[in-house]
């Protein structure tokens, strides 16, 4: 029994030393591949062997996206630690009423999944992806968080980050996009394999202005580093 116990310590040793090296060498290395991208590839459809990944630092991304998922995703995210917690409760009074599943997830807890784990609903993959969450947050800025997150999330079939999002939908770089082209892609995020950013549908449209809307209200926002 002592043998096992000393087995299972040893091992939950290293995986916080493998885990908290990890989110600190992502602090400085661009994260080039992702979890969902191999799970997406491996499911052999059309749509996920043309796989289209193109990393770009923050400098180089338009801050109409940046301002855009913020204010599609997750409006507080400068101000919480990772986790907002009514965004929690509101979700989870939601779905006690048995409609579709909505999610409370900060930028900073997709970020979390999306780099480090697999999308999945379970009780250990939340529980992994608060620790990442509680890592990411303490050791990461708020522009490496952002920067990642706009790096490696999934905004199109087989398409992964803001710059191949950008190339995809609209023919260029995601240093130049407009306000109404970063709210098309940020208003597609909660199922991008569904929604299109270019053309529109009726539905995407209305998210896109009412994105628009919560961007002009939130331009007081300064985007800069924030521990």
């Amino acid at each position: 029994m002592r043998k096992l116990l000393r087995f299972f310590g040893k091992l939950v040793f290293w995986c916080v030393v493998l885990s908290i090296g990890l989110v600190v060498l992502f602090k400085y290395v661009p994260v080039q591949a992702t979890p969902l991208m191999f799970i997406r590839y491996f499911e052999n459809t059309n749509e996920t062997n043309n796989w289209k990944h193109d990393w770009v630092s923050i400098d180089k991304i338009s801050k109409n996206i940046q301002l855009a998922v913020i204010c599609s995703e997750d409006q507080k995210f400068l101000e919480h630690s990772g986790f907002d917690i009514e965004a929690i409760e509101k979700a989870y009074e939601y779905n006690k009423k048995g409609k579709r599943i909505r999610g409370g997830s900060t930028i900073s807890q997709q970020t979390a999944k999306n780099v480090f784990l697999w999308p999945d609903r379970s009780w250990l993959r939340k529980g992994l992806e608060s620790y990442f969450t509680f890592l990411i947050e303490n050791i990461w800025t708020k522009d490496r968080i952002l920067e990642v997150y706009l790096n490696s999330i999934e905004m199109g079939p087989g398409i992964y980050g803001v710059e191949a999002a950008s190339q995809y939908w609209f023919k260029k770089s995601a240093a130049n996009l407009s306000a109404y082209e970063a709210a098309a892609i940020a208003s597609i995020l909660p199922n991008p394999r569904k929604y299109r950013a270019n053309p529109a549908t009726n539905y995407i449209q209305k998210r896109k202005q009412w994105i628009v809307k919560q961007m002009k209200f939130y331009g007081e926002f300064q985007l800069k580093d924030k521990k």
